[in-house]
């Protein structure tokens, strides 16, 4: 167990974790994904454009919709730590912990994201800590760590 004065500090709350290779991956890919698709479409000639019918058209604007829709449920996770309660959101799912619920927290090596173990046995995932993210991540770990751990929530 580290000494008092190497353990890291709790933040102040409210305080809000994110992720922030995944968002830049999303952010990234989806520009060059509309770039690329854009300057395909406009560098068809408009006897080729004129080939594609209605439902055709209608299901690359769906495809388009399915993928923004699956990057900003990527983008939107985050874990906030507030006094009362600890906001996890993954995907589309929201879950509010109690503090008393949340027993710890983990990210060992090797892990895509954290892991927070409840006091009811089970495990959540908190995808805001990615463990691409390295450094940073270990260290929001080491944050909500000292959070779960301070007796006075």
């Amino acid at each position: 167990m580290p000494a008092a004065s190497e353990r890291p500090a709790a933040p102040t709350l409210p305080h809000t974790w994110r992720p922030m290779g995944v968002r830049f991956a999303v952010i990234g890919l989806g520009v060059m994904l509309l770039v690329v698709c854009a300057a395909a479409w406009f560098g068809f000639d408009d006897e080729t454009r004129a080939k594609f019918n209605i439902l055709q058209r209608l299901t690359l604007l769906a495809m388009g919709a399915g993928f923004a829709v699956i990057g900003w449920a990527l983008g939107r996770a985050r874990v906030t730590a507030e006094q009362a309660a600890l906001v996890v959101v993954n995907g589309f799912r929201t879950r509010r912990l109690e503090w008393e619920q949340v027993l710890g927290v983990h990210l060992p090596a090797g892990a895509p994201w954290a892991t927070l173990d409840l006091a009811d046995g089970t495990t959540i995932s908190a995808m805001a800590f990615q463990g691409s993210d390295g450094k940073a991540a270990r260290d929001g770990v080491r944050q909500l760590r000292a959070l779960i751990d301070r007796a006075d929530h």
